[in-house]
């Protein structure tokens, strides 16, 4: 390694010192890389161990490398979800003194894929509509900030499963700049026109190589990120005006925004002048409604529609058992009677496939669809078992943190009282299996 190299780290690991940055990333060798699927990219990226982790290295010039950290150091302190940035790489030189590209280092998201790497065969169109609808969400919530992308694209997204849904983190801030006045309405429909135009384009790819089922139009897939986006802009930044007497309609839009998983820090109401009608709009809206709550409650950090599930199958639980207790001791005694024993009961060499929250969320689908089928109550222990016999032992892993290799530990299944786990809440607006749908 030469001894000019700079690097630009707001973390401090020695280990970085001990990969190969003398070398082109393309001959590095194959004990320094991690086989991840990857997704599209204008630049040479590949994956590399480190630190019991698993980083993203993308060469670059040394002023867009520098401009994209400082970009995602920024997103990630407004909670924008993105991935991580580790460190800026330069003045990196080979063996014979020749220069080589500066690169960008990004920690990998763990449980995240990206979107070519979430279909075994072929994607499915209700696949393909969640993808977008997340991305939807995503680009809703940097155009709050004033942040805009300019290069919107399920390739410069990754993808978590989200209790049935897709989470979407931004990946590629390389043509990102932050606007600290707000973004206009031309520049959020820029963005919106490159969304939909990039996104059609990567869905009729997947179909010229086969890879989409026959019943998907990537154009209307593409078109309906146009849609999804404008109704939750809507939604959160819209105003509406109401009689004096239905003040309850404040407390209306104020749920309506909660259920959609954003809060209102501040809200603007005006009265016109003969005092009749008033006028409502949201001023601060931040997303995280119910990931807020569950972590308040349990300490659990899960994606906003786990929490959302977790939360469900909380409530139900108090209903059920414990209506008069405090929320705080019912929540510490659920998470103590019901959650942690069926996470500690999957197999240690099967915790790699999902992240617990999603572990959860599927538990309780596989229990209400055991149920239909057999026309009764399933115990969760029951449950538990076929779900990880039947399901979860035949998925792929989605986790890429290496760990130590370690004995197998389960948890005793009865620890999981049949007659105390809460009622899996299910959607009637679903239909059919979840499990044909991923």
């Amino acid at each position: 390694m030469s001894g000019t190299l700079s690097i630009t780290s707001a973390m401090t690991d020695p280990a970085l010192l001990d990969l190969p940055w003398d070398l082109p990333l393309e001959a590095w060798p194959s004990e320094a890389i991690a086989a991840l699927p990857k997704g599209i990219s204008r630049h040479l990226v590949r994956f590399a161990h480190l630190s019991g982790h698993v980083v993203a290295i993308k060469e670059t010039t040394a002023e867009m490398a520098k401009g994209e950290y400082e970009m995602l150091r920024t997103l990630q302190r407004l909670e924008i979800p993105c991935v991580e940035p580790v460190a800026v790489i330069t003045n990196r030189t080979d063996a014979d003194g020749e220069a080589l590209a500066p690169v960008l280092v990004t920690r990998h998201l763990r449980f995240s894929l990206p979107y070519r790497a979430l279909f075994s065969q072929t994607l499915r169109p209700d696949t393909a509509t969640r993808l977008v609808d997340a991305l939807a969400v995503l680009l809703v919530r940097l155009h709050i900030i004033g942040f805009f992308w300019g290069d919107v694209s399920l390739s410069n997204t990754l993808f978590r499963r989200d209790a049935g849904a897709f989470a979407a983190y931004l990946v590629d801030a390389e043509t990102g700049k932050l606007y600290e006045g707000g973004l206009s309405n031309g520049q959020r429909e820029n963005d919106l026109e490159i969304a939909r135009v990039n996104i059609a384009g990567e869905l009729l790819d997947l179909e010229a190589g086969g890879r989409v089922a026959d019943e998907l139009d990537p154009v209307n897939i593409s078109n309906g990120i146009v849609d999804a986006y404008r109704n939750l802009w809507s939604e959160l930044t819209g105003s509406e005006s109401f009689g004096v007497t239905e003040r309850w309609r404040i407390n209306e839009r104020v749920n309506r925004l909660n259920d959609l998983g954003f809060d209102i820090e501040e809200l603007a109401i005006r009265t016109d002048t003969s005092g009749t009608t008033l006028r409502i709009q949201p001023k601060v809206v931040d997303a995280g409604h119910h990931q807020r709550r569950l972590l308040r409650l349990t300490g659990l950090d899960a994606g906003e529609n786990q929490a959302r599930r977790l939360l469900n199958d909380l409530d139900s639980y108090r209903a059920a058992y414990r209506q008069d207790a405090d929320e705080e001791m019912v929540a510490h005694e659920w998470l103590m009677r019901v959650f942690e024993p069926v996470i500690r009961a999957v197999p240690q060499e099967l915790r790699g496939k999902l992240e617990p929250a999603e572990v959860f969320h599927e538990l309780l689908e596989h229990r209400w669809y055991m149920a239909q089928t057999e026309g009764r109550d399933i115990p969760l222990a029951e449950a538990l078992t076929a779900y990880i016999n039947d399901v979860l032992r035949h998925r792929r892993d989605e986790a890429t943190v290496i760990g130590p290799p370690t004995e197998a530990i389960t948890a005793p299944l009865p620890s999981v009282a049949p007659d105390t786990a809460a009622v899996p809440v299910h959607d009637p607006d679903d239909e059919g299996d979840w499990r044909l749908k991923v």
